[in-house]
């Protein structure tokens, strides 16, 4: 089964785009699968909100590795799972998220608010690697890089290249939602490019005219569902009516 659906995973790439809505535990990623999604992906800063912790820092693996588990068990689609830059040891994350059963990870090229040395990111993708082709896993991995997030961009491109040659499958650059820089990430990249999307960004066709194959929209979902959350709560506490429920 898990062989299939990473197989599955990869198939998706090969018929663009693929959107992927993120998870967060397990009963959003059933009402995701519901919705018609082919795969899901989870967010690390949506699993580490349930959790009560902070995004960045505040998610350690055991937890994360969990909340991948309930995730996968909840749903029949491939899911991708966050594993943020690895938690101290990436070859043992990949390989428990992958007994988990999951289809693919994503891995990204910052620690604490800063990028990594591009050598360092390609290391942990070789790592990822490894331990997949362990568990005779045709593992997608997605390689984040946050030259956007962290920077003016500088880098992408070559980081891009380095992470390919190291074994990654996939170019997930968060940070950009304009048309021309995805375009020219499109061009420039030797891996299918994974954009974030939402509130601002294009729309799904028009980023599969750019040229992006894999399409998510990271904690997005997480923030409207607890924003919903919070000002249902606080018109019933308030007011003591319901017109924020009614709305949903």
């Amino acid at each position: 089964m898990k062989t299939e659906l990473a197989r599955r995973l990869r198939e998706l790439h090969e018929r663009p785009p693929l959107v992927l809505p993120n998870a967060w535990d397990a009963g959003s990623a059933r009402a995701i699968e519901a919705a018609g999604a082919q795969a899901i992906a989870t967010t690390s800063a949506g699993v580490s909100w349930a959790a009560g912790v902070e995004d960045a820092g505040g998610l350690n693996r055991t937890t994360a590795i969990a909340a991948v588990r309930a995730i996968v068990a909840a749903v029949s689609v491939p899911v991708t799972a966050d594993v943020e830059s690895g938690y101290g040891d990436v070859e043992a994350t990949v390989a428990e998220v992958i007994e988990a059963g999951v289809a693919g990870i994503n891995l990204e090229d910052s620690d604490a608010g800063a990028l990594v040395d591009p050598a360092v990111h390609a290391g942990r993708i070789a790592a990822a690697r490894a331990a997949a082709v362990a568990a005779g896993i045709d593992l997608v991995i997605n390689a984040r890089v946050d030259t956007y997030l962290f920077g003016d961009g500088t880098g992408t491109i070559e980081r891009a290249k380095i992470y390919a040659e190291a074994g990654a499958d996939v170019l997930f650059v968060p940070g950009v939602v304009d048309a021309p820089t995805i375009r020219e990430l499109v061009d420039g990249s030797p891996l299918p490019l994974n954009v974030m999307a939402g509130p601002g960004a294009p729309a799904v066709t028009e980023l599969a005219a750019l040229g992006v194959t894999r399409i998510s929209v990271g904690p997005a979902i997480t923030t409207a569902a607890y924003a919903l959350a919070a000002a249902a709560a606080q018109e019933l506490l308030t007011t003591g009516t319901y017109r924020t429920l009614s709305a949903t």
